[in-house]
């Protein structure tokens, strides 16, 4: 099996930090975890460049929810390539659908004519649009590079027979990059079309933070029991998967 690129969701800058040291390849930085990613801070782009040697491509998601942008908030995903793209980031991750649930064309190609030339990854919006087989054909004639997708499913688990054939659909036209719930023991089944390159997988880890009280009777997070904690990589996790993707 050929070396195959491993990519990690990061969402703090202790994560991003500890995914390059333990071997990831390329990082997908994004803010705000409970909403499966939204755009980060300009200055949490600029403090990375200057500490990780590896791409950073970066989130465009103006708010969590669907992916059914107004007008304004087209605009707002614009501002933000250009801003982040001044700053370093190797890429964008970002997706557009219309009412109907179908790749918006429209609206990609603009984000992606303001990407100028950098490599932009259509993320699982892939996977809540109505015909995932019909959106692969949409997001290749917008000129994205990769799709993230779990296969139309919550995990890539569920979703490996429509990833295995939207991998065969694909060919070498666009890179179809399985994520969402990734499990080292899938790459093997997944690489037999030959037409695997990337995978992409959090190898999260939620550790205690440095705090030494918390006022037990406030809750400011979403899921309280993780309130007093910090998002993290595992390095054991990173490790496994490492050992499967021929690094």
């Amino acid at each position: 099996m050929s070396s195959i690129i491993l990519e990690a969701p990061v969402f703090t800058v202790e994560a991003a930090i500890k995914a390059s040291e333990y071997g990831i390849n390329r990082l997908e930085l994004c803010s705000d975890f409970l909403e499966g990613g939204e755009t980060p801070t300009v200055g949490t782009l600029k403090y990375l460049k200057s500490k990780v040697k590896v791409p950073i491509f970066v989130m465009i998601r103006p708010r969590g929810g669907d992916f059914v942008y107004t007008n304004d908030e087209l605009q707002v995903m614009k501002e933000d390539i250009s801003i982040l793209k001044e700053h370093g980031a190797n890429g964008f991750v970002f997706g557009v659908l219309t009412p109907k649930g179908e790749v918006n064309i429209g609206a990609c190609e603009q984000l992606i004519e303001v990407a100028e030339g950098l490599p932009c990854t259509f993320h699982r919006a892939f996977d809540a649009s109505r015909n995932l087989e019909k959106s692969l054909e949409a997001v290749i004639e917008c000129g994205f590079r990769r799709i993230l997708t779990s296969g139309g499913k919550n995990t890539v688990t569920e979703g490996k027979e429509m990833i295995k054939k939207l991998l065969d659909k694909a060919g070498n036209r666009i890179i179809i990059m399985p994520g969402g719930g990734m499990k080292p023991e899938l790459v093997e089944e997944l690489s037999k079309s030959g037409n695997l390159k990337e995978i992409h997988a959090s190898c999260k880890v939620w550790k205690n933070s440095a705090s030494e009280y918390w006022n037990s009777n406030l809750e400011l997070s979403a899921v309280p029991e993780n309130q007093d904690k910090v998002l993290s990589v595992s390095k054991e996790e990173v490790e496994k998967f490492l050992q499967v993707t021929g690094k």
